[in-house]
């Protein structure tokens, strides 16, 4: 699996050449996310149009969430102090020995677990280099902690069966809907946490200790405890000025796709800055995806973002089928100011 990171360099300046500056990649990482044979029956990745580009992606109900649950992950082990902050006051709430110092005493770590959940392999990143077969796992319930590392694979296969007939232990029948593992690793405890852009969908279950959700603008961002989710809600502050263009550069692309690469309704986009894009990208529909982004970089604002590919690890959780449905991952990372 891919992960395609796009870090902020500047500030956002105007708002429609900092759209286009972001659609640029969504499209790429689209594009390099469809499967080697359905862009070979395309003619090859040089070649495939615009216009073909949303009759091949199959999207997904969760393709923005898992962007913000990698976000979330990479911004806890590059020690954002912004997010970092946040899931301290979490992990105190939890009691996690370790955990009861300021962020620059205490070695917070995440492992990504779950982003690959419709295939036979999941993506668990950085498991094998953080776990050890003492790490532990705080579940919330009374009783010793039970032991992460062996428990790993027997989570992933039950999300397969949406929790029914799995091999987990009561207290941690919930774990299957982990998405990341917060921690220490100096006193090697962790804690399972469930990621929801949408804080509505928040869901607690045995073994669930924290949700993580971004804070809501004009609300209070603090972390508090939800007795009636039995979880520990850590709301995380972002900047609003890319992660905000990011998610509206997404939906110039879904509303793109949905009008079958042509100008969506006004409805459908009602702001003036994202319907320009959006007029952008009809009026070159008959190109190579490959060209389309090329020549919208001299409408796009410069020096915007990088791109940062990495690979992460896969590991096998059983079943029969070799695909690995989500192939890459695009996530926004926000200029540290």
């Amino acid at each position: 699996m891919e992960i395609r990171s796009e870090r902020q360099l500047n500030a956002v300046a105007d708002e429609v050449s900092a759209i286009t500056a972001v659609v640029r990649p969504i499209l790429l990482g689209i594009l390099y996310s469809l499967k080697a044979d359905v862009v070979a029956e395309a003619g090859g990745r040089d070649d495939v149009k615009l216009k073909m580009l949303p009759r091949l992606h199959r999207a997904g109900d969760g393709d923005t969430g898992i962007c913000f649950e990698y976000a979330a992950h990479d911004a806890v082990t590059r020690a954002d102090a912004r997010v970092s902050e946040r899931v301290l006051d979490a992990l105190k709430y939890c009691r996690v020995p370790g955990s009861s110092g300021g962020t620059g005493d205490v070695d917070l770590n995440s492992i990504l677990f779950g982003a690959e959940k419709a295939g036979s392999q999941q993506l668990i990143d950085t498991a094998g280099s953080l776990l050890t077969d003492d790490s532990s796992l705080l579940s919330g319930s009374r009783g010793r902690p039970v032991k992460l590392k062996k428990h790993l694979t027997s989570a992933a296969a039950a999300f397969r069966k949406r929790g029914k007939g799995d091999d987990l232990p009561h207290s941690i029948s919930g774990l299957w809907r982990t998405d990341l593992f917060l921690g220490c690793v100096a006193t090697d405890y962790w804690v399972a946490t469930t990621v929801k852009i949408n804080p509505t969908q928040l869901k607690g279950d045995r073994g669930l200790r924290i949700g993580i959700v971004p804070a809501v603008q004009g609300a209070s961002d603090r972390v508090y405890l939800d007795d009636h989710r039995n979880l520990v809600v850590c709301p995380l502050p972002y900047d609003g000025s890319f992660v905000e263009t990011f998610y509206l550069a997404w939906e110039v692309i879904r509303a793109f796709f949905a009008s079958d690469a042509q100008l969506p309704k006004e409805v459908a986009l009602p702001r003036p800055a994202a319907r320009t894009v959006a007029r952008y990208l009809a009026d070159r529909r008959e190109y190579a995806v490959l060209d389309v982004v090329e020549a919208l970089a001299a409408l796009a604002q410069p020096e915007l973002l990088v791109t940062e590919t990495s690979a992460a690890d896969l590991v096998r959780s059983g079943g029969t089928s070799p695909d690995v449905i989500t192939s890459a991952v695009l996530a926004p990372e926000p200029r540290l100011l």
